[in-house]
């Protein structure tokens, strides 16, 4: 099942058909061949001539005719994450690959080092490389990068936006908002009245969006939202280790916690061990992405199943008709997600079982 929000397929710009790489040359005081030099991402060009070259594109909206991929570059596509340590990007390298084996093109990865936004020297192996399009995982590109892509007519689509995606700029999600509620009514289903979150980074839009879900489910059921029970981690084990020691230390403790991720999940689990507490009996613990390892811990996990192979796959195809040439219907895809109900989420103890 897909959620579609739909836009024009417009990125708003509109090349100048009488901007040449000639008239570029010129304005610029440079040969021809070292505006196609930067325009083919050689590097044997001095770095004030490309910085001039490449304004003097973007002023003039400059875009190379795009005439098919067999002139854009090999059969590459350039699958680039903000971080790459954790089984979550596992499942959308997988989705890629098979999309991309499909079409039989290959996949270049790289990693931003944790940056939303990748640095230019990212940039330039790119434009070097001359892929058929790129895919940024949680990360987005300046108007300036923008606009070198665009100009070099490679496409790009953004998966798991972390923040809203610029106007015409295609991206691919979940419909975050409706998992983290979810979650939450399915433990206030239970009884569960102390209900803590802990998300991911709060400068992610899907870990605000999960919050945004939480904060919804309580205050339909007429519950007011303790503002220290709203936690953001790191969407990995320390996070959840960390926050859920000490919202599991607390007199007035918590009687479950959602997850922002499985990966947190793991890190509450340890952490109630550690204090003695038996989940479910003690703390009820709901994930979020339903990886595979979220089905074999012990108890097995309930979470919110994030289709992140078919997100992959989506992307993957969404980019490969870019780069044929099609304008696609849809610029935005959120697929939906659901609850996945295991071992780890039960109805809170009414009285001390001593």
């Amino acid at each position: 099942m897909w959620e579609m929000t739909t836009d024009p397929p417009s990125n708003g710009l509109r090349s100048n058909p009488a901007v040449t790489i000639s008239s570029i040359a010129e304005e610029t005081g440079v040969s021809v061949p070292t505006v196609s030099k930067v325009l083919n991402g050689r590097s044997d060009v001095a770095a004030d001539t490309r910085a001039k070259i490449e304004a003097a594109l973007e002023r003039h909206q400059y875009r190379r005719r795009n005439r098919g991929p067999a002139t854009v570059g090999p059969a590459l596509i350039d699958l680039a994450f903000h971080e790459l340590d954790s089984a979550w990007s596992i499942q959308i390298i997988r989705g890629v690959e098979v999309a991309a084996a499909e079409a039989e093109m290959s996949v270049v990865l790289s990693e931003l080092g944790g940056r939303h936004r990748p640095e230019q020297k990212w940039l330039d192996a790119v434009l070097a490389r001359r892929p058929m399009g790129v895919i940024l995982v949680l990360s987005t590109l300046g108007k300036a990068q923008r606009h070198q892509l665009e100009s070099r007519s490679i496409p790009f689509v953004v998966l798991d936006t972390d923040g809203e995606p610029p106007d015409g700029v295609p991206t691919v999600g979940s419909n975050n908002w409706n998992g983290g509620l979810s979650a939450t009514r399915h433990l206030l289903g239970l009884g569960h009245e102390r209900i803590a979150v802990i998300s991911g980074p709060p400068d992610v839009l899907c870990s605000r969006a999960r919050v945004d879900g939480f904060r919804s489910a309580l205050e339909e059921a007429g519950l007011t939202v303790e503002p220290s029970f709203i936690r953001y981690g790191d969407f990995y084990v320390e996070g959840g280790y960390q926050h859920g020691k000490e919202l599991l230390t607390r007199p007035d403790r918590p009687t479950a916690i959602f997850a922002g991720s499985d990966m947190q999940a793991l890190g509450v689990l340890r952490a109630a061990r550690e204090l003695g507490l038996d989940v479910p009996r003690d703390l009820s613990v709901v994930g979020y992405d339903n990886l595979p390892v979220s089905g074999w811990v012990g108890p097995a996990l309930t979470t919110v199943n994030q289709p992140l192979q078919a997100m992959a796959v989506t992307a993957t195809n969404l980019l490969i008709d870019l780069a044929r040439g099609n304008s696609p219907q849809l610029q935005q895809v959120d697929l939906a997600t659901e609850l996945i109900v295991r071992e780890s989420t039960a109805p809170p103890m009414t009285s001390d079982p001593s």
